[in-house]
């Protein structure tokens, strides 16, 4: 598919249009300057042509702004990266040195530009937007991101200059598995999804609270195809003061519910805390397979029984349910980070996995044979039948004739008894007892 790249400076409304070309509210719009960090990726369909858009940070030089450098990286990748640049400018404000200096990068990449001047909101303001000729891109494109206007004369140019190539094309990624990594901030979640991909996907500081948005990307290497999704670091809800921190929490919560695997990444100094158990029941009650993964364990002091120790450690924070993989890494040294692709294939093989229901009673109800449920009130529960529902994660039906009775302790002792049987390794799994 063709790809087309939203450019400008900071503040001009890219990502109000990317939200409106894609038909949702993906990227996180704020009044706040500079909100967009990371590229940001959605997917179009106009008059039954089909491309993608990619939202950029605003570009900036000689600003206050730490991660001026990062984002103008990015915005030079993804017009390297597209077919057509869709260059947005401002008519309030006029032609800036910045508006001077894209359009001076934008005619050296030879690319097709199209020029937009937004927030064109009145007749009277497209007088203002004349003065734009004079960046030589030729014509000028006047919109309103925020109410729509002029959008569809201006999706009418996209599609014009798109290469003639492109036929429509459904997005071939829908089907795979999604793998969010999950965790608080400055904990190594933006880092280990570029150490994964082999490339500055995605923008690193040692500052928490750099990645603001879900940036999802599609993985095709050493023999597993997935989409990787970072996010945003979650905070206590009484740390959260911002209201661009509100957004990107509630973007992450949102690619938590959205994925089927969860890395959930934890600071080896600090150890587990409060704030990790929220996220790893978050990820539970959503239903999601787990992968927790120790990250900066190079910089803890180590002897023979250190990562057993700390393993222990975990594992006796995290139960009952405490069938999880962990990982000890260091990402900055990329120690042990294919472990972690490894373990995720694993447990989302483990989360998708179908038992026959044949094989499910001919093991289970021997068991359930051999430890009934206790008798309640002088009345014997019976189990008859037991099958797996067609959900997407592990959830079992279990049919007897008294299921009102079956206390929280047997429920307990049938899912260990699943476990053992078949692999669940990294996944929730909901145990359901129904009148038979």
């Amino acid at each position: 598919m063709s790809l087309v790249a939203i450019v400008g400076r900071p503040n001009v409304g890219k990502s109000t249009l990317f939200n409106r070309l894609v038909g949702m509210r993906q990227a996180i719009v704020d009044e706040t300057a500079g909100v967009t960090r990371d590229r940001h990726y959605g997917k179009c369909d106009w008059c039954g042509t089909e491309f993608s858009v990619v939202d950029t940070g605003g570009y900036t030089s000689n600003s206050d702004d730490i991660f001026e450098e990062e984002i103008r990286k990015q915005v030079i990748i993804a017009i390297e990266e597209a077919d057509l640049i869709l260059f947005m400018t401002e008519a309030e404000t006029g032609i800036t040195d910045y508006d001077s200096e894209i359009a001076e990068i934008l005619r050296k990449s030879g690319k097709p530009v199209v020029l937009a001047v937004n927030k064109v909101d009145t007749g009277a303001k497209i007088f203002d937007s004349y003065q734009f000729y004079s960046l030589g891109l030729g014509e000028v494109m006047s919109i309103s991101a925020a109410n729509g206007g002029g959008t569809g004369d201006l999706l009418d140019r996209i599609v014009q200059l798109l290469p003639a190539d492109n036929e429509k094309a459904r997005d071939e990624h829908a089907d795979l598995p999604h793998i969010t990594i999950v965790g608080k901030p400055n904990v190594g979640k933006s880092s280990l999804a570029n150490a994964l991909l082999g490339n500055e996907r995605n923008i690193v500081t040692p500052l928490a609270g750099t990645t603001r948005d879900s940036i999802s990307t599609y993985y095709n290497k050493f023999g597993h195809e997935f989409m990787i999704v970072d996010t945003a670091g979650m905070r206590k809800k009484s740390k959260v003061h911002e209201d661009l921190e509100f957004y990107s929490v509630m973007r992450s919560i949102r690619a938590i519910e959205h994925s089927d695997v969860c890395i959930l990444m934890i600071d080896a100094q600090t150890g587990i805390e409060a704030q990790d158990l929220n996220i790893f029941n978050l990820i539970v009650r959503n239903d999601k397979a787990c992968v927790v993964v120790v990250n900066k364990w190079d910089a803890v002091e180590k002897d023979s029984n250190t990562m057993k120790e700390y393993l222990n450690a975990v594992k006796s924070r995290l139960a009952p349910f405490n069938d999880v993989p962990v990982i000890f890494t260091s990402v900055i040294k990329k120690q042990r980070i294919m472990d972690v692709l490894d373990a995720a294939a694993e447990v989302y093989g483990n989360y998708s996995k179908k038992i026959p229901t044949s094989k499910l009673n001919e093991e289970m109800l021997p068991e359930i044979e051999n430890y009934p449920p206790p008798a309640w009130k002088g009345k014997y529960i019976k189990v008859k039948y037991v099958t797996q529902l067609p959900t997407k994660s592990p959830k079992f039906a279990f049919f007897c004739n008294l299921p009102q009775y079956i206390k929280e302790p047997y429920k307990r002792f049938v899912e260990n008894k699943l476990r053992e049987k078949f692999d669940f390794t990294g996944c929730p799994i909901r145990i359901f007892f129904r009148q038979k």
